[in-house]
């Protein structure tokens, strides 16, 4: 299974200490070079993240289709690292790129692509027994990552987890 990252599900799950659920869940994460540009700046002001770089599951790749980086970047607005992991889910025929931001999963889907973020590793992790809640995990992402959700997609999450009444 060829799964690429995008640099926030890496970060995200790397600042609430729930890294260890992507190896779980696909074995190995390969990312662009912008997205391991990304961590490393990241690294800088958090060690959770700069640990990100350190796994052995993890792979860096260089993204050649510059011409769609460019395209995606000017025409659509994405970051360099969204731009490179499309690319290069595009160039291996990934089966999932793990993607967060919206305009950035717009386009993977456009472009064929099967995408899934943070939520949906936390669903997928209940649903194979690797986490007990979702809920918990969730909120820490929110409070101590910074992700943002809206109160519907969060309600939506905590109902697919079954946890909409705690």
């Amino acid at each position: 299974m060829i799964v690429i990252s995008d640099t926030s599900p890496l970060s995200g799950l790397a600042i609430v200490g729930e890294l260890p659920l992507l190896q779980a869940l696909y074995g190995q994460i390969v990312i662009p070079e912008a997205v391991a540009s990304e961590l490393r700046r990241g690294g800088q002001d958090d060690p959770r993240i700069a640990q990100v770089l350190t796994l052995s599951w993890l792979e860096i790749k260089p993204s050649t289709n510059h011409r769609l980086i460019d395209e995606l970047q000017t025409i659509y607005k994405l970051d360099k690292g969204e731009s490179e992991a499309i690319s290069l889910a595009l160039e291996l025929n990934a089966d999932a790129l793990l993607i967060d931001e919206r305009l950035g999963r717009r386009e993977a889907s456009r472009l064929g692509l099967s995408i899934t973020g943070m939520l949906g590793v936390l669903l997928v992790a209940k649903k194979q027994r690797l986490v007990s809640a979702v809920r918990p995990i969730v909120d820490a992402l929110i409070s101590e990552a910074g992700f943002r959700i809206s109160s519907q997609l969060y309600r939506e999450v905590m109902a697919s987890a079954g946890e909409e009444d705690e």
